[in-house]
């Protein structure tokens, strides 16, 4: 048997540092009109930093799944009811990015920049929570 050791700060960061990255890509993709790989990418924003809060939580690597409510889950975290509603909204343009035969009808520029606002306010209090919660070492790995 072997024992593998994990350092969990490093994937806390990996997915902290990738939803940010992610976050910055879908605003510029929705402000080029892309408006479906923008909202998978927003969708993606959630699923990195819920991640990270998942690994911290748990003490292991994160789960390959992507279901931002079972993310939410498993983060240890309590959300308000609205934020989950939030969640749920997002999880379809995870499968539309991937899978076309799913698709709906593409989001208006206007719904989809109330989408990047919600979701930055929920990013934005995620990783407030990852900050206090890591007591901020990450910041200096």
């Amino acid at each position: 048997m072997v024992l593998r050791m994990v350092n969990i700060d490093k994937h806390i960061l990996y997915w902290r540092n990738g939803a940010e990255e992610d976050f910055e890509a879908a605003k510029q993709l929705i402000g080029s009109n892309k408006i479906r790989h923008g909202l998978f990418f927003l969708h993606l924003t959630l699923e990195k930093i819920l991640k990270s809060h998942v690994c911290r939580n748990t003490g292991d690597i994160a789960p390959r799944l992507h279901n931002l409510v079972r993310l939410a889950e498993l983060s240890g975290i309590m959300f308000q009811q609205e934020r989950i509603e939030l969640l749920a909204e997002m999880n379809p343009f995870n499968l539309e990015g991937r899978y076309p035969e799913i698709w709906g009808a593409v989001p208006s520029r206007e719904e989809a920049d109330i989408l990047i606002q919600k979701t930055k306010e929920l990013f934005e209090w995620l990783k407030n929570q990852l900050s206090h919660q890591q007591g901020n070492t990450l910041t200096n790995f």
